[in-house]
């Protein structure tokens, strides 16, 4: 089956999610097409993600989300993020947010290998999500990372 994507991300980010997960997307499902759409910061995912699905664009949506260290952008990390859900709900489609906190490493080398890690493994997540959802379910509870490593489950012994 041909799925048409979009990916969507912003100039804001320090690293260029959209191109690696273009890049992902295309080793994954070869023959689905990808648009490409770039906003200025979190807070216009939203209503690309809307436009999108309304001009046909797309079945399905990745969002690449960058939030910087000041609380201003945490906010809006929070009402892109809502604004996400209710697109969703509108248009009863699948989006999928991938977004990385500037302050979840404290140098570039690490915040960028966490950036790559988080955009191949959702982008894989997001395949799944089409194609294979049963693949999901075999992984519920199984503390999976996405940026970090996986931390595994927590199984207590019976009592």
């Amino acid at each position: 089956m041909v799925f048409k994507i979009c990916v969507i991300d912003t100039t804001f980010a320090r690293v260029n999610m959209g191109e690696i997960a273009i890049r992902e997307l295309r080793k994954l499902l070869p023959s689905s097409k990808i648009t490409r759409i770039t906003v200025p910061g979190i807070k216009d995912l939203p209503g690309a993600v809307k436009r999108a699905f309304s001009n046909g664009l797309c079945d399905a949506a990745i969002t690449f989300g960058w939030v910087g260290k000041r609380e201003a952008d945490k906010l809006s990390y929070l009402a892109m993020s809502v604004g996400l859900m209710m697109v969703q709900l509108l248009t009863d489609k699948l989006v999928l947010d991938v977004t990385v906190h500037e302050d979840e490493a404290d140098n570039e080398k690490k915040l960028y290998e966490i950036t790559v890690d988080r955009v191949v493994k959702h982008c894989k997540n997001l395949v799944n999500m089409l194609t294979n959802p049963e693949e999901l379910v075999k992984n519920a509870g199984k503390g999976k990372r996405q940026g970090y490593p996986d931390v595994g489950s927590i199984n207590p012994k019976p009592h």
